[in-house]
């Protein structure tokens, strides 16, 4: 019997969200339905919200959850009711070329829940990244929810889904930094802090943070950092020469999503060293940048989506590092909010104020 909750809703482009009842369905085959208990408010909802990704409008917002699965479909075999989920939006389809040459983290053909949620009047909605969960219940593909630890707090696990998985994954999946490599991250929000401690995690020696505020710099400290630059008054690819020796980092991290901050990343980095984009550029920005210097450098030029992560592989581990107190997940949590409180997160978001507003339920 599909049940009527409540859930965060973008009618428009650049119009306040706003707080309204959603028909969540029975799920069918493959679905599961999953209760949430907390989800954090990523700048991906606010680029919904802005029409940057789409105007599929309305949107159901929010992404980046926990939760336990209170009801499954035909066929749904990963996942049971009262299992603790972290929610993804990478559901690996098992069959594309991406995973039948087995690098499913590549998969090209992800899944999400086949049924549509909607208003009461029968409009259908757009859930971000196939999830939706500024909600009290959310409709997803079962291979979109993958069971961990119960012993970690929501607020903690459901940052895994997003930001914080992009971040740790730019690090430790894509950038491959290895113990006693030199590290330089440029952006020191949520996604670059997140690289900063997988980056730490990983056995960098040498980890500088790049960002024009001291604030963020500080936060950039807390999660690793051995060095900080504020680019607004010092040359950022002098520091990070001058921090490595006058070489450059190994790995070199854009978090910013700016072709401005890559070429700085591109001009930081050793010889043969790795620049990775895992901030998400407008479709309007170009990227020039001198050829003979690509083929002369060497190296490799990667950009990360999702931080190349596998959820069923990486979160488990994850949140495993969590509970040994590795890995700090509460310190990405700035506060916990209700539903109604979305809309003033994103302003405080776009502030800098926050690393992350998390909504609990």
């Amino acid at each position: 019997m599909a049940q009527q909750v409540q859930g965060v809703i973008a009618r428009a482009k650049g119009e306040p969200v706003s707080v309204e009842t959603i028909v969540v369905p029975d799920p069918g085959p493959g679905e599961v339905v999953v209760a949430i208990q907390a989800c954090g408010v990523c700048h991906t909802d606010l680029h919904y919200r802005e029409g940057g990704i789409g105007d599929d409008f309305p949107y159901l917002l929010g992404h980046e959850a926990a939760g336990l699965v209170e009801s499954i479909g035909e066929g749904v075999t990963n996942v049971m009711p009262g299992d603790y989920v972290v929610l993804n939006w990478r559901a690996v389809c098992g069959d594309c070329r991406a995973c039948r040459r087995g690098k499913p983290w590549y998969c090209f053909a992800t899944h999400n829940a086949t049924q549509k949620m909607t208003l009461l009047d029968g409009t259908e909605l757009s859930p971000a990244l196939g999830i939706g969960a500024f909600c009290e219940k959310t409709l997803v593909a079962a291979g979109q929810a993958t069971k961990v630890d119960p012993a970690a707090p929501a607020s903690a696990a459901g940052l895994l889904g997003c930001g914080v998985m992009a971040g740790l994954g730019a690090a430790m999946n894509t950038g491959n930094v290895g113990r006693g490599d030199s590290v330089a991250v440029f952006g020191c929000g949520g996604v670059g802090d997140a690289a900063i401690a997988g980056a730490r995690l990983a056995g960098a020696s040498t980890i500088i943070a790049i960002d024009v505020d001291d604030r963020k710099l500080g936060w950039a400290k807390d999660f690793g950092a051995t060095h900080t630059v504020n680019a607004s008054s010092t040359d950022a690819v002098e520091a990070i020469r001058a921090a490595t020796g006058g070489f450059g980092a190994d790995v070199c991290i854009e978090a910013v999503g700016h072709p401005d901050v890559y070429k700085q990343c591109f001009e930081a980095r050793d010889l043969a060293g790795t620049v990775v984009l895992v901030g998400v550029p407008r479709p309007d920005m170009t990227l020039d940048l001198p050829y003979l210097d690509v083929f002369g450098r060497g190296g490799a030029l990667k950009s990360s989506w999702y931080g190349d992560c596998l959820p069923s592989r990486d979160f488990p581990m994850l949140i495993d590092l969590y509970l040994q107190g590795r890995l700090d997940l509460d310190r990405f949590v700035s506060e916990t909010i209700p539903l109604d409180a979305v809309e003033e997160a994103f302003h405080r978001m776009e502030r800098g104020e926050v690393l992350r507003s998390v909504v609990t339920l």
